[in-house]
């Protein structure tokens, strides 16, 4: 007994549709629900029964059953909702994305809503919604450096072959230094974390001495062989050539991929390398440390010991990094690079292309 309920029925094109809508990965899990009712509903199950199967209220059921014997598939679809009017016209929208793209503000360097609002007679919340859809941020700004390196495209290539296709019965270690790490000691104690409440600490810091990391990560497995010292000269850096000789096997041919620091190209280093010729070295292109993956381990010493640690002396913040070395190789993991030396170059390619476009069009602009 009660009341009755609409008859549902589907043709051969709206089951496949119902079907494609709950298989899609790019349908919102809304829709693909409702279409997992009606397909249920047209199974001849009750509505308790659907509400049942798929964890939902016999309401929800009941009313998308309704919805698509009225309305068929359309009947899946959100109704126009209720709502003030637009109050910003397009060609308002298209005025404040030109602005913050061509124009610069007379006494800034760059606009904010409310300026922008001022300058153009709209309110500053129209102008953060047009940001936000158009995914514009005068307020940000990050940096760059394109290579001059004359073989720019060949150290590339060379580099991103040996991250992708390592040589056989070789290792390849991405050798680098995180110099001047400070050991950093506040002024007054932090004040610890607390509910509602993130860990504080004083502006003013003490210096208390500087060291420096020198590093080799084996991107095959993740393991880093690490050394610290106080100074950063050849010197230092052909004692830690030396520690890498005694971490790999003597019958293993070593990679180095590395920059073009004057530390790495001194003649005692060149003596040292060419002493070992199952040493092979490989210099990234200049304004290029992105390509080197130990820049990314590096990263996350930052993150994790240097950043918001508290050192009172240069021994402790050396303790800290070598406990830190010690967790990570009990448990490395493959640092995997995944871009290919083709689409790096395309990418660059169409960066700059664009790069190239918007100094011509604003040259244009300025020349009016």
């Amino acid at each position: 007994m009660g009341r009755p309920k609409a008859e549902l029925i589907l043709d051969e094109f709206e089951r496949e549709e119902l079907q494609r809508i709950t298989r899609s990965q790019r349908i919102g899990a809304a829709t693909a629900l409702r279409a997992k009712i009606v397909l249920a509903c047209a199974r001849g199950l009750d509505n308790c029964d659907v509400a049942d199967e798929l964890e939902v209220s016999q309401h929800t059921v009941g009313k998308w059953r309704r919805r698509f014997v009225k309305l068929r598939l359309e009947g899946l679809l959100d109704e126009p909702r209720a709502g003030r009017p637009r109050t910003i016209t397009d060609s308002q929208v298209e005025q404040i994305v030109d602005v913050t793209l061509h124009k610069s503000p007379k006494a800034a360097s760059h606009w904010s809503s409310r300026m922008l609002a001022q300058e153009l007679g709209v309110s500053a919340d129209a102008v953060r919604r047009v940001w936000k859809a158009f995914g514009l941020k005068p307020d940000r700004t990050e940096s760059f450096s394109l290579s001059k390196d004359p073989q720019f495209i060949e150290k590339v290539r060379d580099i991103v072959g040996l991250y992708m296709s390592p040589p056989d019965n070789a290792l390849v270690l991405c050798v680098d230094e995180k110099s001047q790490m400070q050991a950093l000691n506040r002024t007054q104690p932090l004040l610890p974390m607390m509910p509602s409440h993130p860990e504080r600490r004083t502006a003013t810091y003490e210096r208390n001495g500087t060291t420096s990391l020198f590093a080799a990560l084996d991107i095959a497995t993740g393991r880093v062989i690490g050394k610290l010292y106080r100074r950063h000269r050849s010197v230092e850096f052909v004692k830690f050539l030396r520690e890498v000789e005694k971490s790999v096997p003597n019958e293993l041919d070593v990679h180095l991929v590395m920059d073009n620091y004057a530390t790495h190209k001194t003649p005692s280093v060149k003596r040292w390398l060419q002493r070992r010729p199952r040493f092979h070295v490989h210099f990234t292109p200049t304004s290029s440390s992105w390509l080197n993956l130990v820049e990314s381990f590096f990263s996350i010493v930052e993150r994790r010991v240097t950043k918001r640690g508290v050192h009172a002396s240069t021994a402790a913040l050396e303790a800290d990094v070598r406990a830190f070395l010690d967790a990570h190789n009990k448990d490395p993991k493959p640092f995997v690079w995944t871009k290919t030396a083709d689409q790096i170059l395309e990418s660059l390619k169409r960066y700059c292309g664009k790069a190239g476009a918007l100094r011509a069009e604003r040259a244009r602009r300025a020349s009016k």
